[in-house]
């Protein structure tokens, strides 16, 4: 007999994300298997801007880098979210802004016999830890060709941070999200 240990993160979401009605019986052989899993991903918007070019690359000071992270999700379609990586980063040095990057990097996630409660963990902790490699690159991409050495951020553990804000807000985090 096999064992149920919840939803597969992950699978085929070739097909429809309609979703079975509950009064119709399903038919022999038909995937009840909860399953989530990326549908596409794509650059919604990217900014750079370069404020004191030349003169910033007469400058031999590394600059001080800030970086700030947002995530938002929305239902676009039964079963189909859309989660928004948003990545913000300004560096500075000797007083002078070096450059300032806006990155929206946003997934379609699709869902299938997810339970409701399991949806939210994935769309704020897992959905960014798959987006964020290409994130990260694009981000990359675009400092490198604004003239400066590749920004390469380090992994972060959006599951965790997902956790740690959940309990902060006095939520009760699902089990077995991480």
């Amino acid at each position: 007999m096999a064992q149920d240990n919840g939803p597969e993160f992950g699978g085929d979401f070739g097909g429809d994300f309609g979703g079975q009605d509950a009064a119709q019986p399903l038919a022999n052989g038909a995937d009840t298997a909860p399953a989530a899993g990326m549908i596409s991903q794509y650059v919604k918007d990217l900014s750079f801007e370069n404020p004191t070019a030349p003169a910033i690359y007469q400058v031999q000071t590394p600059p001080q880098i800030d970086v700030q992270f947002n995530i938002a999700a929305n239902q676009v379609a039964d079963d189909v979210h859309e989660v928004v990586l948003k990545i913000d980063v300004r560096a500075e040095t000797e007083g002078q802004v070096a450059f300032i990057v806006d990155l929206a990097f946003a997934g379609l996630f699709g869902f299938r016999n997810v339970p409701a409660d399991q949806i939210q963990p994935f769309l704020l902790g897992e959905a960014p830890r798959l987006l964020f490699p290409f994130a990260r690159r694009v981000l990359a991409d675009a400092v490198r060709d604004g003239g400066f050495p590749p920004l390469l951020l380090e992994p972060i553990d959006f599951g965790q941070l997902y956790l740690q804000q959940a309990q902060q807000q006095g939520q009760s985090p699902v089990a077995g999200v991480a």
